[in-house]
């Protein structure tokens, strides 16, 4: 498995610099912060077609997928065209701390929040994911009520004075492929596509969200006749 990493990141985006706002590098240029220092403004798995890749899916690898970079993950596609596609990895929790990883953000201190590691590209930088009732208009909605962005007031109130089922996580680096290069993989076997949900990106434990999502796809279909 090949993954567009650092070495051809730059020309990966470059590629997209003209295009609209839902290109991968509007959304990288958008929501992708520097650490330190912040800038605030799912038997075998059958192999999907891949008219079922799209945004706000889940990719489930295989368990025969031995790359490390992608070994027993979940991917959250949050953007999918023509000019390739961008997720983030929802299943690998780091140890640490998201006041460390951004001292610049007061309102983090004594918080509980961990970084997350979201995959091999730019692994220096962040991109935060949000479960909120409404966003800014600057935040990309990615599924039903599941929003990726930065929103400085957005941030310090979810951490703050959050309603019911809303918060966030943040995840260093993400994942992106060039176009057609997932297709390839999903054709190959590596990738099982399921719906993704706001439950299974925040609620789960991370830690055994893959296990659950493999042994849910394995189970046996059965059909109810009424």
């Amino acid at each position: 498995m090949t993954t567009v990493g650092r070495s051809s990141d730059c020309s990966f985006l470059c590629r997209l610099l003209p295009g609209a706002l839902l290109s991968l590098s509007a959304l990288v240029s958008s929501y992708l912060i520097g650490l330190p220092d912040l800038v605030l403004a799912e038997n075998k798995p059958e192999v999907p077609s891949t008219r079922a890749l799209k945004k706000g899916v889940l990719l489930v690898a295989h368990p025969s997928l031995t790359d490390p970079n992608f070994q027993q993950t979940v991917v959250l596609i949050c953007e999918h065209e023509a000019e390739g596609t961008l997720g983030v990895i929802i299943n690998r929790p780091t140890a640490v701390p998201l006041s460390e990883a951004l001292p610049n953000v007061s309102v983090l201190k004594g918080t509980s929040y961990v970084l997350f590691a979201g995959g091999p590209v730019q692994p220096d930088g962040i991109l935060m994911l949000f479960r909120i009732v409404e966003a800014p208009e600057r935040m990309k909605k990615v599924i039903e009520r599941v929003y990726l962005g930065l929103h400085q007031e957005t941030l310090e109130r979810v951490i703050t004075k959050p309603q019911p089922t809303e918060t966030f996580r943040a995840y260093a680096g993400y994942t992106g492929w060039a176009p057609g290069q997932l297709e390839f993989e999903m054709a190959m076997g590596s990738w099982a596509v399921v719906p993704a949900d706001p439950t299974s990106i925040f609620d789960k434990a991370p830690e055994t969200l893959w296990a659950e999502m493999v042994e849910a796809i394995q189970a046996p279909r059965v059909i109810r006749l009424e």
